[in-house]
């Protein structure tokens, strides 16, 4: 690990705080994370051609020498005005950390910790202005500070550092999306039950200690660069877990007056335990050598064409190819998808669904789970207007009558693409723009449904079973192009949402299928299909 020139600058206004200021030195637990720890540890996740870098100079020197003027000053009519340049600067990383997210979405978990670690620090940011203004929260200045050491240590830091171990992890287990799952929402779990409840705030260090106590058997198991990153960081997480313990019993005795700790006990040992144990240590171990991220970008073609204000009939009526051979279903030939179904023992029907789509009739019947169904109304009245993904409300069985046309290739920029436009009578519910592209040797379904401004992409697999398809976005390896996108004019994120087809058939010339939806793995959506051929041979 090399003594960067960043670390030296931070030492140096350390130790300008500690050999000058006037504050008690139980506030340089909070000091030493905005001087040391937090530039530290954006250095070790910042993005050299981000935009954050370019700027980072500007706001975050202004925000370090503040803090320091407020530790020598002692307290002035401009300590507000101080205290809100570090609050700039939090909103700023903060800013940071929701555009890191937009580019990727829901996608590599360990960014997710990373990205939302950044977003929390505002939180700190902001009790710790409330502290040095002397804003009337409603609670005293302790508690406000102390809410401000939280969001630096618990959220921030403790986000960083599970998002640095996920991307050593290289499979990524249930285990370690259980322990983000629930240091994402602990945080704020803890926040509020200090605000409101006793018994939310017992709940919610409860949950920390799952979330800590994982990361530990994590870190355990993992192999690291070297020795030293190996004790640093397993010392690190494993002092967060002592000093949660406390937390617990300091919870407990708040709800029940048993085994009561004091503040000044828990300031002295859980917070230099956390700063020294848990901060230091594991910055020391990150340090001596970074994980990079896996994340690359998007690499996969995606259609161009966007949605206006309303899609329907009238974007095929802009990019359909008047002058091209009109194709005769949504694949030219199933044995693209080789290897992944062997086209000789696929149903013939399916196949032939495959490769003459218009020949079929379909029946729907659109099913909203129930806990989703108010939102169902909401999406339903935006849909009919935009006349795209119209589904209905209903549970009646519905006809869907669709055609099939060319796309222009220089507008929609993949290979080969089709629109298939569906119609429940006169109202268009459905324009999807079809296509395939090949990585790792695996062809895939691509998928464009425009919408205002953006499109929605789904890049499916096939998967043969027996004689039945199913065609997911569900990624088979960790390096599959599968899952479903929300693309802009420059950006494009991963969505929380899966879905999955499965076709069989019934008899000849008639299927079944099964088209299930779900979000944050929660299912919203199942609509069943009777596809029948009207096609007479």
């Amino acid at each position: 690990m090399k003594i960067s020139k960043h670390m030296i600058w931070h030492l140096a206004l350390f130790s300008l705080a500690v050999c000058f200021g006037e504050h008690s030195w139980y506030f340089l637990l909070l000091t030493v994370a905005q001087l040391i720890f937090v530039p530290l540890a954006l250095h070790l996740i910042m993005e050299k051609d981000a935009w954050f870098a370019r700027v980072y100079p500007y706001i975050a020197y202004p925000a370090f020498l503040a803090i320091v003027m407020l530790h020598i000053t002692g307290q002035t009519k401009w300590d507000a005005w101080l205290a809100g340049i570090y609050l700039g600067f939090t909103i700023v990383v903060s800013l940071y950390g929701l555009t890191r997210f937009f580019r990727r979405g829901f996608a590599y978990l360990e960014e997710c910790s990373i990205d939302l670690g950044m977003m929390y620090l505002w939180i700190g940011g902001a009790w710790y202005f409330a502290h040095e203004a002397n804003v009337e929260t409603g609670f005293s200045p302790i508690i406000r500070w102390l809410t401000g050491i939280h969001f630096h240590y618990s959220s921030f830091l403790l986000l960083i550092f599970a998002g640095l171990l996920g991307r050593r992890i290289q499979s990524q287990s249930i285990l370690y999306k259980l322990v983000c799952g629930v240091i994402f929402v602990s945080p704020i779990m803890v926040a509020l039950g200090i605000t409101f409840s006793r018994w939310l705030e017992l709940v919610s260090v409860v949950l920390y200690i799952v979330g800590i106590y994982g990361l530990i058997y994590l870190s355990f198991q993992e192999k690291f660069a070297n020795r030293f990153q190996r004790w640093m960081i397993r010392s690190s997480f494993s002092a967060v877990g002592i000093s949660i313990l406390f937390s617990l019993v300091y919870a407990l005795g708040n709800v029940w007056g048993a085994y009561r700790i004091t503040i000044d006990f828990m300031i002295f040992f859980h917070g230099v335990t956390n700063s020294v144990g848990f901060a230091f240590l594991g910055l020391m171990g990150w340090m001596s050598h970074t994980p990079e991220s896996r994340f690359t970008g998007w690499n996969f073609p995606m259609s161009r064409i966007r949605g206006g204000r309303k899609i329907g009939e009238e974007i095929c009526q802009q990019i359909v190819d008047l002058n091209e051979k009109t194709p005769k279903g949504l694949v030219d030939d199933v044995k693209l998808f080789t290897p992944d179904v062997d086209s000789s023992l696929l149903s013939p029907t399916i196949l032939d669904f495959y490769q003459h789509t218009e020949r079929y009739r379909l029946m729907a019947k659109v099913r909203w789970n129930s806990w989703f169904t108010p939102f169902a109304f909401i999406y339903h009245f935006f849909s009919r207007r935009f006349q795209q993904l119209n589904l209905p409300i209903s549970r009646k069985p519905i006809e869907m009558l669709g055609s099939i046309s060319p796309v222009l290739e220089e507008l929609d920029g993949r290979e080969k693409p089709r629109a298939w436009l569906r119609k429940v009578g006169e109202e268009v519910v459905f324009v999807a723009l079809y296509s395939y592209h090949q990585s790792q040797g695996r062809t895939y379904m691509n998928i464009s449904l425009p919408l205002p401004g953006s499109a929605m992409i789904g890049i499916l697999e096939w998967k043969q079973k027996g004689s039945d398809l199913q065609i997911t976005s569900e990624a088979s390896t960790s390096s599959s192009d599968s899952g479903i996108y929300l693309a802009g004019k420059k950006s494009t994120w991963k969505l929380p949402l899966r879905e999955r087809f499965w076709v069989r058939e019934i008899e000849p010339g008639k299927m079944e299928a099964h088209h299930k939806m779900w979000i944050f793995g929660i299912p919203f959506l199942r609509v069943e299909y009777e596809i029948e051929s009207d096609y007479d041979e």
